[in-house]
C-alpha cells in the first residue's frame, strides 16, 4: 500500500497528456468535418472563417482541404497564399498546388514547384508524377518526359496505372511509339483505364489501326472505351469510321452523343449533326450544356435559324441560361443566321463574358458589314479589362476590311505586337491583304505578301486574287494565281477568277483557253447544297 501514493502521480502524468491529445484530435476531427461540410455546400467563405478561428486545432488536413477547395474554385492566388503559410506540408499539399497550376495551364509553375518539392525532401507519389507529366504535354517542357520516366523508375512507380497512363500520353506527344508500348507493358495490373489510355495514345499518334486492334484485344470494355475510340477517329478525320463504331455501341451516355455530334460539327457536317441530335432526343437521352452548344454551332454552320430558335427555347425551359459557353454559342448562332439584333440582346444579358463571348459579337458585326459597330465593341471589351487574343484581331481586321476602315485596320494590326504581345499569324496577314485589296490599294496588298515573315498560303494568295478580280487587275491577278498554283494546282479560283478578269478586259481567247483548262483539270467548283426543316425533321 505504501507504493500506491508514489505510483499515482506517475500514472497521472502518463494519462494527462494522453487524454489531452485525445481531446485535441477529436476537436481537430470535428473542425475538419465542419470545414469539409461547408465546402461541400458551397460555403467556401464560412469554411475559411472556421479555419481562421481555430489556429490551434487545425492540422495539415485542414490546410490541404482549404487549398484543394480554392484550387477547385479557380482561386489559385488564395490557394498559393495559404500554401506559403503552411507550417508543415505533406505530399497531398504539394499535389493540390501542382494540380491547381495544371488546371490554370501553367506548366513552368508546375515544373518549378516540382523541383522545390524535391528540394524540400518530399518523395513524389503516383499522383504527383501523373500531374507533372500531364501538365507538360504540348509544351516546350515535354522534352523532359524521358527524364521524368527515369525518375519514376527510380521511385518504383512505373507499374502504376495512373503514372503509366500519363506516360503513354507523354510519349505519344513526343511521337515515341516504341516507348509508349514499353510503358504499357510495365504496368503491373492492366485495368480498363490503362487500355483506354493506350487507345487514346495510339489515336494521338494517328495510329488508328493499332488503336482499333487494342480495342478489340482488351479483355473488358466500358462506355469510356467506346467513346475514346469514337473520339479518336473523329480527331483523325475519319468521321465515317467514328459513326460506324458509334452505331455498334450497346450503351450510350450524354458524353457519347455529344462527342459524335461535336465530331460532325468539327468536320463541317452540320446536317448530320442536327440529324443525330434529333435521334438523341427521340432516344430519351438528355443533352447537357456541351451537347446544346455543339448543336447551336451546327445551326450556325448551316444558317438554320428555325432549329437554332428551337434549341434556344429548350435552353430557356431548362433554366441553364447563365452558362457562358452556351450563351456564347447562342450569340454566335444568331449572328451567323442573320439576326444580329438577337445576338446582341443575348450578349448584353450575359452576366459574365469571356474573350470568346466578345469575339462572337465582334465577329458577328464584322460579318454583317458593320465595321464601326464591331470596333466600338472591341473598345468596350478592352476598356472592360478583357485582353484580346488572336481571334479577336482576326475579327477586328476583318471588320475593318469589310467597312473600308484602312487606317484603323493598320493601327490595330500594329497594336497586336506593340500593345498586346500577340504575334501576327497567317490569317492576320490574309486580313491585311484583303483590307488593302478591297480599298483598291493593290500595291500595299502585294507589299504585305512580300514582307511576310513566312511563305503565304492559299488563303493569302486568294485574298490578293479576289482583290484583283474586284478591281480587274490582270498582271497582279496572274501573279496571285501562280502563287496558288504552286501550292494547289487544281484550285478552282485560279481558273475562274482569271477567266473573269480576262473577260472584263475583253481577252476572250484567254477566257476560252482557261475554260478548256478547267475541263481538262480536276478543278471543280464546289456544288451548293440545301436542306429544309419540317415537322418530320431535318431533310
Amino acid at each position: 500500500m505504501s507504493c500506491l501514493p508514489r505510483t499515482m502521480p506517475t500514472l497521472d502524468r502518463i494519462l494527462r497528456p494522453t487524454t489531452s491529445r485525445h481531446i485535441c484530435t477529436l476537436s481537430t476531427a470535428n473542425l475538419n468535418y465542419s470545414i469539409s461540410g461547408n465546402i461541400h455546400n458551397g460555403c467556401l467563405n464560412d469554411a475559411r472563417k472556421l479555419f481562421d478561428e481555430n489556429p490551434t486545432t487545425r492540422n495539415v488536413v485542414s490546410w490541404n482541404t482549404m487549398i484543394t477547395a480554392y484550387v477547385r474554385n479557380d482561386q489559385m492566388r488564395r490557394a498559393q497564399e495559404l500554401f506559403d503559410q503552411m507550417p508543415i506540408r505533406d505530399v497531398v499539399s504539394w499535389n493540390a498546388l501542382l494540380s491547381g497550376l495544371h488546371r490554370t495551364k501553367h506548366p513552368e509553375g508546375v515544373y518549378q514547384f516540382f523541383l522545390q518539392m524535391g528540394r524540400a525532401g518530399l518523395r513524389p507519389n503516383e499522383f504527383t508524377m501523373s500531374i507533372v507529366i500531364s501538365s507538360v504535354l504540348n509544351t516546350a517542357f515535354s522534352v523532359l518526359i524521358p527524364q521524368f520516366h527515369a525518375h519514376i523508375v527510380c521511385l518504383a512507380l512505373n507499374s502504376s496505372v495512373y503514372v503509366g497512363s500519363a506516360l503513354m500520353r507523354g510519349y505519344a506527344n513526343l511521337g515515341h511509339k516504341l516507348a509508349l508500348c514499353r510503358v504499357f507493358d510495365e504496368i503491373l495490373v492492366k485495368d480498363v483505364s490503362s487500355w483506354n489510355a493506350l487507345i487514346l495514345s495510339y489515336m494521338d499518334l494517328g495510329c488508328t489501326g493499332e488503336a482499333h486492334r487494342a480495342f478489340e484485344t482488351m479483355p473488358e470494355k466500358n462506355i469510356v472505351s467506346w467513346t475514346t475510340l469514337v473520339n479518336g477517329y473523329i480527331r483523325n478525320k475519319k468521321i465515317n469510321k467514328a459513326r460506324s463504331v458509334f452505331n455498334k455501341m450497346t450503351e450510350r451516355n450524354v458524353v457519347s452523343w455529344t462527342v459524335m455530334i461535336s465530331g460532325y460539327v468539327q468536320n463541317v457536317k452540320f446536317l448530320d449533326a442536327l440529324k443525330l441530335f434529333l435521334l438523341m432526343s427521340r432516344s430519351g437521352a438528355q443533352p447537357n450544356n456541351f451537347t446544346l452548344s455543339s448543336v447551336l454551332d451546327a445551326c450556325a454552320g448551316c444558317s438554320s435559324l428555325v432549329m437554332g430558335m428551337q434549341v434556344h427555347s429548350r435552353i430557356l425551359k431548362s433554366g441553364i441560361t447563365k452558362d457562358v459557353i452556351l450563351s456564347t454559342s447562342l450569340v454566335d448562332m444568331y449572328a451567323k443566321c442573320g439576326d444580329i439584333e438577337a445576338a446582341f440582346c443575348i450578349f448584353e444579358s450575359m452576366p459574365k463574358k469571356n474573350v470568346v463571348s466578345w469575339n462572337s459579337i465582334i465577329g458577328g458585326y464584322a460579318r454583317h458589314g458593320l465595321g464601326t459597330r464591331a470596333l466600338e465593341e472591341f473598345e468596350r471589351m478592352t476598356k472592360g479589362g478583357v485582353t484580346p487574343d488572336q481571334v479577336t484581331f482576326i475579327n477586328v481586321l476583318s471588320a475593318c476590311g469589310h467597312g473600308g476602315l484602312v487606317e484603323q485596320g493598320m493601327r490595330h494590326f500594329n497594336s497586336m505586337g506593340t500593345k498586346y504581345g500577340i504575334e501576327a499569324g497567317m490569317e492576320h496577314y490574309a486580313c491585311m491583304v484583303d483590307l488593302f485589296g478591297r480599298a483598291g490599294q493593290l500595291e500595299k496588298a502585294e507589299k504585305v505578301i512580300k514582307e511576310m515573315p513566312f511563305e503565304p498560303d492559299v488563303v493569302v494568295w486568294g485574298a490578293l486574287l479576289g482583290a484583283c478580280g474586284l478591281h480587274s487587275c490582270l498582271e497582279l491577278g496572274e501573279f496571285a494565281a501562280y502563287g496558288i498554283y504552286k501550292l494547289e494546282k487544281d484550285h478552282p479560283a485560279i481558273y475562274l477568277m482569271l477567266s473573269k478578269i480576262h473577260g472584263e478586259k475583253g481577252v476572250w481567247s484567254s477566257v476560252i483557253e482557261l475554260r478548256k483548262m478547267v475541263k481538262e483539270s480536276h478543278a471543280k467548283k464546289q456544288k451548293a447544297g440545301s436542306w429544309i426543316e419540317s415537322p418530320l425533321g431535318v431533310r
